[in-house]
């Protein structure tokens, strides 16, 4: 999943790098910021956002986890070009800039999960082989 986002999302940062830059008579100008964070998209989470390995909560806050999160939300940092993907519920974010000390350090990538696609996919196989009704 995350290539799927990663691959979009830096491409259309290089194309957008120009956008702002305009060369007149008077010299360069730059279009006003508006803040620090420039969103690049919204995408669905997937089967393997809810399995990183995050640090457990208490279960008396009740508050959103990372298995509640119905889409993930990628912005960029415009100040260090870091690339975050955060939970829309959770909040939980994850860092694409490892390189960078401004997000926690188990919260770079790559991520620890606590399954992956590859066993996801084989308990599936083996729940859908098990459902289906014996022929004869």
């Amino acid at each position: 999943m995350r290539s799927k986002i990663a691959m979009p999302a830096l491409t259309g940062l290089l194309l957008l790098g120009g956008c702002g830059s305009h060369s007149g008579e008077g010299g360069g100008s730059h279009m006003p910021r508006h803040g620090r964070y420039a969103g690049i998209g919204v995408f669905d989470t997937g089967p393997l956002w809810s399995k990183m390995a995050v640090p457990k909560q208490d279960a008396a806050q009740r508050t959103a986890t990372t298995a509640d999160d119905e889409h993930v939300i990628v912005v960029v940092d415009t100040d260090s070009g870091e690339v975050r993907e955060c939970g829309d519920l959770s909040g939980y974010c994850t860092s694409l800039n490892p390189w960078t000390s401004v997000i926690a350090p188990a919260q770079k990538t790559p991520v620890p999960l606590t399954a992956h696609a590859a066993d996801l996919a084989q308990s599936t196989a083996e729940n859908s082989m098990e459902a289906e009704p014996a022929r004869h």
